[in-house]
């Protein structure tokens, strides 16, 4: 394969895209990879296309090994199969809906659980046709309110999605475990630094779950990990177990009511009485699925959405409005305070039965002190929903804990049965019996590792792709000169004639120093310049990672690159 520059659908930019904060973004969209055709929507142009198919080559070969079968489904489904599991509901916004001429009801596919799930209800009968593994690289669509960083998170993004059935939960265990390794073998060729993170199923239901990320600035994850022992997860699933209260607890404190004009924030409060934020109680008031409810945790710490949102999926989640306070004069705004509140109250496991705080006295510039958990308020339900700092000690052997931002590239469950009960998956057992089926899905964002290998190896001057991604093994050079054009002209074929993939500057009436830039922000492995040497039969390689370069002989360069 050879791509001629002159003929190539390409135009590179020198100055960065004005929207863009994130290195992936602003390289891919200069380096002529994508092009975006409206918000959160992308147009892959030929080279970007290439190292798009060549990811999804790698998937397919890896999930081909352990069995999977290929397979394509539509991207316009029927809203019913998703009502029929709840996921309308949670998806809320995120799912685009249409309606076709007569009325009846579409989304376009944000995952494929649902329609998998029919698709073998309709094929398979028996035990004997399990254990079965599908996959499909597809798009697919999320209405995202904000897109943003390019292709990291757009509105449609390509995506591999396996799913295995089984008729045990051993069948299922083993999938998972096949789909474990086929993962690990796919980053290591991408090149991907990666971590493997326990992770909350949330609105996808199932019992074990893993996330694979890939370490980044421009990350959306943020996952914790342990020098000591090598835990590691998602800080959505990191957990926390109270401390046991001292045995010599004392007498409980005098509840006191303090007059705190002006303190409507923990830090206020806290500067007021000369106290540390852990000594105060903080309270944040949340609807979940429209009920007004309070959550508590220490005053130096905060609520985690996203935790307390996977807590209690698939309820909805939301912040309390200035209408929701105004339908409840009783409570406070910054100065609520569980005692006598009147609405349910969940709470942080630290703000445990016999410990004391300072916390708002449901009156407007009043505090209360002394005020203890079990004796002047109960917690109708504890979860672990504080933020996790650095520090924060390991759930398994507690070390402090680091905090690193990542992108997430690929995520496995162990769904179980929930989508089979949906759609009564039942297939006859040894005994002639009806068995329920068990399932595990397993992604990969295939676009979005794109743009994760983007972001861990591009350089100041440019993309910097690794061989089995980038979109050719060699980029050859002609300075511009007839002897040096002949030079990479038979270069060129040689390396044809070789089987590799060469990508070849030959634009007329362009400088040899906007060929090297260019050639720099294109990212290919090796470079093969003809230069001034080139009336002698020399050429320069040049490795595009580590900078180190090499004058040769033609046929030694290409024995080099062909061997």
């Amino acid at each position: 394969m050879v791509l001629r520059m002159s003929r190539l659908l390409l135009t590179t930019l020198r100055d960065d895209p004005a929207d863009a904060e994130t290195t992936s973004h602003k390289l891919l969209v200069r380096a002529g990879y994508v092009r975006r055709s409206s918000a959160g929507v992308w147009s892959w142009l030929p080279l970007g296309k290439r190292v798009l198919d060549n990811v999804s080559r790698i998937v397919r070969e890896e999930m081909d090994a352990i069995g999977g079968q290929e397979v394509l489904l539509p991207a316009l489904l029927p809203r019913a199969a998703y009502e029929a599991t709840g996921r309308a509901a949670e998806y809320g916004d995120l799912l685009f809906r249409l309606k076709d001429r007569k009325g009846t009801d579409y989304v376009l596919g944000p995952t494929h659980e649902e329609i998998f799930t029919q698709l073998v209800k309709d094929q398979v009968t028996s035990y004997k046709d399990l254990p079965v593994i599908l996959y499909q690289i597809q798009t697919k669509y999320r209405d995202e309110a904000r897109p943003r960083s390019g292709v990291l998170r757009g509105r449609e993004f390509l995506m591999k999605d396996a799913y295995s059935f089984d008729t045990t939960d051993e069948g299922l265990a083993e999938a998972y475990r096949l789909h474990r390794e086929a993962y690990r073998r796919i980053f290591q060729r991408l090149g991907l630094d990666f971590r493997i993170v326990s992770a909350v199923s949330g609105a996808m239901g199932g019992s074990a779950s893993e996330e694979f990320l890939a370490p980044a600035a421009a990350g959306e994850d943020t996952f914790a990990d342990c020098p000591a022992c090598g835990y590691a997860a998602n800080t959505e699933a990191v957990t926390f177990t109270a401390p046991a209260a001292p045995a010599d607890a004392g007498p409980d404190p005098v509840l006191q009511e303090l007059d705190t004009p002006g303190t409507p924030t923990i830090e206020t409060l806290a500067a007021h009485l000369g106290v540390p934020a852990s000594a105060t109680l903080k309270n944040l008031l949340v609807t979940i699925d429209g009920e007004l409810t309070a959550v508590g945790v220490p005053g130096d710490r905060d609520v985690d959405l996203g935790k307390l949102a996977e807590h209690l999926a698939p309820a909805v989640v939301a912040l309390a409005t200035a209408e929701d306070f105004a339908a409840r004069p009783d409570l406070v705004r910054g100065y609520v305070g569980p005692q006598g509140l009147g609405i349910r109250y969940f709470a942080d496991p630290r703000v445990a039965p016999g410990t004391g705080w300072i916390t708002g006295a449901n009156k407007p510039g009043r505090h209360a002190a002394g005020v203890v958990c079990g004796r002047d308020f109960t917690v109708d339900r504890y979860l672990d929903v504080v933020t996790v700092r650095p520090g924060d000690p390991c759930p398994r052997c507690g070390a402090g804990l680091r905090l690193d931002r990542a992108i997430e590239i690929g995520h496995i469950f162990q769904l179980g049965r929930k989508y089979a009960d949906a759609f009564r998956l039942d297939v006859l057992g040894r005994d002639g019996k009806p068995v329920r089926v068990t399932m595990g899905s397993y992604g990969i964002g295939v676009s979005r590792a794109v743009a994760a290998l983007a972001e861990q190896t591009a350089d100041a001057r440019g993309l910097c792709w690794p061989a089995e991604v980038a979109p050719a093994d060699v980029h050859v050079i002609a300075a511009g000169k007839a002897a040096q054009t002949e030079l990479a002209a038979l270069a060129v074929d040689a390396l044809h004639t070789a089987g590799r993939r060469v990508l070849y500057d030959d634009r007329p009436g362009v400088s040899p120093g906007v060929k090297f830039t260019d050639a720099e922000l294109l990212g290919v492995p090796v470079l093969l310049t003809a230069g001034r040497r080139a009336p002698e039969g020399v050429v320069e390689l040049r490795d595009r990672r580590t900078g180190a370069r090499e004058e040769l002989p033609l046929a030694a360069a290409l024995a080099r690159l062909t061997g």
